[in-house]
């Protein structure tokens, strides 16, 4: 019992440091810089959107964003990623529409986007399919000094883009990136996507990214505002073509040159994400179609992560309700310090997820269950592990990804 409580001890430990020494990973401050209220001149700005199946969540989003009221040139290019719904289709339709009257209320000198619909090419070898077309809409967006990367499942608040471009302008960023605003309304949605949120933050603390000279490094791929100039001395997009897991690999690339980019990763709820996922079966999908890959295929990653899981997330709560059952059944010290331990580190814990919920704004009562999310996590992340084993690879609007590629780079 005492090698027990010792474990134990060390997890309420371990979670004492995460909330006190961990990059601060889990307060959601990390907002927009404040920035000037005015500019001389503003840098043109292409949205580069790449879109696969996506016609029935288009109407809901591209017009927000065709909308953004900039006061430079700014245009959006949506690449068709082989669809069989109509896509491009609706994303045509979608932009007569929201340029024909212009942006209704804009500012001087404010532009109204224009759309431009690219019908993507097969996917080369070597490259992930996303990664390709995003390299292709690179190519249609000309010369402009900006790239916004955005999915096309991603909505925009007025004045967005402004503001990305001011923050990217006023202190020098190479890359400004924005957290979406997950859509957090059915059953499992409340219960997954926070969590999915706050476990993402654990491993790239948004302050240790955000630091100038930090190693830390990763991006949120739902919106991702990139200076061209830096892009271009980095190679673009060819040293992470076979990276599926796009946002990291873009920012760690950016961070690794000579002169590292300065880049920030924040948090906000003027850029969300509409698509829905009603169902656990949806949101398992999308957490084990990357999460192997995170672990870069590695069977040793793989043990390691799933026994750190249930060490530092499962363990705090078991020895609580174990040690405060065997003093109820009349334990002497052990079962005390078992209890308390596990106590300490469950509350910790709980504690450190609050200002996520709050972020989406749902009960603090929630908290406690952080475990019992935990422990589906690791499921899913074992999950993924065996359909890359299986060779099933990753799934995701019709294509399967073989186990044998595209993989993470090692610029990724």
């Amino acid at each position: 019992m005492p090698v027990a409580v010792a474990i134990c001890s060390l997890a309420a430990l371990a979670w004492a440091y995460l909330l006190a020494g961990h990059g601060g990973f889990w307060r959601t401050d990390q907002r927009l810089p404040a920035t000037g209220a005015g500019r001389g001149s503003w840098p043109g700005v292409v949205a580069v959107v790449p879109a696969r199946n996506e016609a029935a969540v288009l109407p809901g989003t591209l017009p927000t964003l065709l909308a953004q009221q900039y006061p430079g040139d700014f245009g959006v290019v949506l690449v068709d990623d082989d669809s069989s719904d109509g896509t491009a289709e609706v994303a045509a339709a979608l932009g007569r529409s929201g340029t024909a009257g212009g942006c209704g209320g804009s500012p001087p000198g404010a532009s109204t986007a224009r759309l431009r619909v690219v019908s993507g090419d097969r996917t080369p070898p070597g490259w992930a399919g996303k990664v390709w077309a995003m390299e292709q809409g690179c190519r249609a967006a000309g010369d402009a000094g900006y790239i916004l990367f955005t999915d096309a499942d991603i909505g925009y608040a007025p004045g967005v883009l402004a503001a990305l471009v001011r923050a990217a302008e006023d202190d020098d960023r190479g890359l400004v990136s924005q957290m979406a605003l997950l859509r957090a309304e059915t059953f499992w949605e409340r219960l997954i996507v926070p969590a999915f949120v706050y476990f993402f933050a654990q491993l790239y603390p948004f302050r240790r990214v955000n630091r100038p000279g930090a190693r830390t490094a990763a991006a949120a791929g739902g919106c991702m505002l990139v200076r061209r100039s830096a892009l271009e001395a980095a190679g673009g997009l060819q040293p992470i073509r076979g990276a599926r897991i796009d946002d990291v690999a873009l920012g760690r690339l950016l961070k690794s040159q000579p002169t590292p980019v300065r880049c920030w990763l924040g948090l906000t709820a003027s850029v969300t994400s509409r698509r829905p996922y009603p169902c656990l079966s949806g949101l398992w999908d999308m957490i084990a179609r990357s999460a192997y890959t995170q672990l870069r295929h590695s069977p040793a990653a793989l043990g390691g992560t799933l026994a750190g899981l249930l060490w530092l997330y499962a363990l705090p709560p078991a020895a609580a309700l174990a040690g405060l059952a065997w003093l109820a059944a009349g334990g002497g010290a052990a079962a005390g310090w078992l209890a308390a331990a596990g106590l300490v580190g469950w509350t910790i814990m709980a504690i450190s997820y609050v200002p996520m919920l709050r972020l989406y704004r749902l009960s603090a009562v929630r908290a406690p269950l952080l475990p019992l999310i935990a422990v589906m996590y690791a499921a899913m992340t074992a999950d993924s592990a065996r359909r890359y084993h299986t060779g099933r690879g990753g799934q995701w609007k019709g294509r399967t990804i073989p186990a044998d590629g595209p993989r993470q780079t090692s610029a990724s």
